[in-house]
Formats: C-alpha cells, structure tokens, sequence
C-alpha cells in the first residue's frame, strides 16, 4: 500500500504513524490533513476506498464529526448577535415543550432529549419536521441542564432546528451559504448526487472488537436510553451507506467529508475566526467555543465527557477500557469525533487544525490508536509535550 500526498519535514513522524496504521493497526482506507498557521502541513491519503484507491477527493462518511459543524452554524448566528445562547429555546422555537430548557443546554448535551422515545417509523430521520416536533413534545429523560448526557442522533435535529427558526434557512442549506461555500470545503450535510462516484463505503469494525459501556447497557437494559439510542432510529445506522441516507439532511451524523474538508472547516476557528477573507465568527466567540459548559458522568455514555457549546473537549480517560476512552489533545482545543474513528478539530493557541477520515470503523464511539497516534505525533511534532492521563500541552 503507498501512501499518496505531501508533508512538511517537521512533520514527518505524522507520516510514520500514517503508514503504521495501514500495516500494524488494521486501516484499510484513510486520509489525514493537518494545518498550521494557515498553511498545509500534513496531507497525505491512501488505501482502499471500496474496491478502488482512495484518491486525493475520496469522501466519506464521518459520523458525529458532523456535530461540529452543525454547532459551528448555530456559533456563526450567535457571533453575528442574531442568536443567544443563553436565552430559552422557546424564544426561537414556540412548540419546544421544555421552556426552562436554554439554547446553550441544546448544544451541550444537556437537555434530556438524547433519544427518541416513541417508536421511530421506518425513514423518520429523514423527515426533518416530524423528528423535530416529536423532541419538541417529548418529555425529558431528565431534567433539563441539571446533568449531561450525549444526544448522539438528536443533536444535529434540536440545534439545527434553532438555526433554522433563526436563519430561515435549512441547516444543511445554512452550512452551504455561510459556511462550506465561502471556504470551498470538501463537507457535505446533504451529498450532491453527481459526487456519488466519490464516495467510500463505511466498513464495520472487525468481528471481536472492544464494545464500549453504553452497548453493554443497551443489551443489558432494552428499555434504557442507550438501547432506544441504538435501536430506535428509523433504520438510519441500516443504511448509512445508501444514497438515500446521504442525501437526506442529519444534523447529528449525515456528513460526507474528507480529511482535507474537516481540518479546513477548523482552520479558521484555529485563527481567531477567520481564514482568507472568510470570518465566520469573532475571537471572543471561539473563547466560548472552546470553553467547557458540561463534564464528569455522561449519562448516555456511561464514562466521564467533557463539551463545549457543541464540540467535544479533550477527555482521555486512559485508565478505562479502550472502547471508552475519549479523544487527548490540548486544553485549549475543541472539535468532534465520529463514530468509528474519524476526527476533526482545532487548537487555537497551536494555530492548528485536524482531519482524519477512515473507511474501517475501529472500536468504541470515539477515537482509537489510528487517529491518537496520528493527533499526538502532531503535537509532537508542534513541540508539545503529554501531562499523565493528558491533555497535550507546551
């Protein structure tokens, strides 16, 4: 297998770890795309991409990677002053029955809404107006912004609802206009059909694999908020690999992107907000991007979590089973994970943004050796060094 790209020297050891998941760390398909100070350092792919090489605009799905972009609209309104996240949801959305629930609950998985409890008819995610007025109706697994618990297929429909009350426009539509279009972004909420041919398949993990606590509860507990999480979502997870899953809008975890599309989204947020003439938002609201708003028991996950108003923090918890560690980057740093592996962020104070993107899903719900091993030989390579038990820091 030959990896394809460029990388900077300085950066050589990310390389290294590139071409050692291929041979020791079972990836079979992948990309990682690594800036800094605006500038590519690391952009390097190769493998398989479904029967055919992966290519420099090979796209894929990236699962929860796709939170980070849903949140980045609804931070986009809020440093442009058209939204606050501090006030009630209801103020955006009338029908949203939890009125003490606050638009910054919603983004930090605090709301009590992380699965559906009704039964999901066949294809119901896809029907943007009946998943949101079924959550604007449910009551609360429990009481709003007292705990936190991840709303892993909720997020994207709740926040990207409120962009959408706001905004009159669609979230995927939204994401187009302020976002993806003005930075030229391989990132996708809705596929264009005419890019199909660019699409690798998502591959399951290998049979054996470390299941994480929130699967072990769900088989354990069929009534529990992690089984429903599983196991109620309209046949989504059964077709993610169709054009017709890809076409439809899911805010939570539809997106198609490459390494390249995901580091390029966090770059400017990596630069105070801005990037080439692009400013999405202010410094201060990157502030409050990275600043954590929910932490310790996840009541979803089942593992202790750490977010921000809508990215994942670092949270390495080293000491538990791998299929429930988090991701370990610096302090200063925020982005999202997805299911399986794949990986996009930024790290302001280091000028520098990430993407990683596989086709063979790995262990657990977040991140696992392929994409840590590639994070930490960026730091490295950044002249960072490892606290015990993390995060990065210089």
């Amino acid at each position: 297998m030959t990896v394809q790209g460029t990388c900077h020297g300085d950066f050589a050891e990310v390389r290294a770890e590139f071409e050692a998941n291929f041979a020791h760390r079972g990836e079979e398909g992948a990309g990682v795309h690594v800036t800094v100070d605006g500038e590519t350092v690391v952009d390097l792919w190769g493998g398989d991409a479904g029967g055919r090489p992966w290519r420099e605009d090979t796209l894929t799905h990236v699962w929860s990677c796709t939170k980070g972009a849903t949140a980045l609209c609804a931070h986009v309104l809020a440093s442009r002053g058209d939204l606050d996240l501090d006030a009630p949801v209801t103020r955006y959305w009338p029908e949203f029955g939890g009125a003490t629930t606050l638009v910054r609950d919603l983004l930090a998985h605090r709301a009590g809404l992380a699965a559906l409890r009704e039964p999901a008819a066949p294809g119901l995610l896809r029907d943007w107006a009946a998943t949101t007025a079924a959550l604007a109706a449910q009551e609360p697994f429990w009481e709003p912004g007292t705990r936190h618990g991840y709303h892993a297929l909720t997020f994207g429909h709740l926040v990207g609802e409120v962009v959408r009350r706001v905004s009159g426009l669609g979230l995927a539509e939204f994401f187009e206009k302020e976002v993806s279009g003005p930075l030229a972004l391989d990132f996708w909420l809705r596929l264009p059909e005419d890019l199909e041919p660019l699409v690798a398949p998502t591959l399951p993990p290998p049979p054996g694999s470390p299941v994480s606590s929130l699967y072990r509860r769900a088989v354990a507990e069929p009534g529990s908020v992690q089984a429903l999480l599983l196991t109620n979502d309209g046949g989504y997870a059964a077709s993610s690999n169709t054009r017709e899953a890809r076409a439809a809008e899911y805010g939570s975890v539809g997106g198609m992107a490459n390494a390249r599309g995901l580091a390029q989204m966090y770059r400017p947020l990596a630069l105070g907000g801005g990037y080439n003439g692009v400013r999405l938002v202010d410094e201060a609201q990157v502030a409050s991007m990275s600043a954590v708003e929910s932490a310790g028991f996840d009541e979803v996950l089942l593992v202790p979590t750490r977010f921000s108003a809508g990215f994942m923090k670092s949270a390495g918890n080293g000491h538990l089973p791998p299929a429930d560690r988090g991701v370990v980057l610096a302090e200063d740093a925020f982005g999202h994970s997805g299911m399986g592996g794949s990986l996009g962020f930024a790290s302001p104070a280091a000028r520098m943004s990430f993407g990683y993107v596989m086709t063979r899903m790995g262990p657990g719900v977040g991140v696992n050796e392929r994409g840590q091993s590639l994070v930490d030989a960026v730091y490295r390579a950044l002249g960072h060094r490892l606290a015990p038990g993390g995060p990065w820091f210089r």
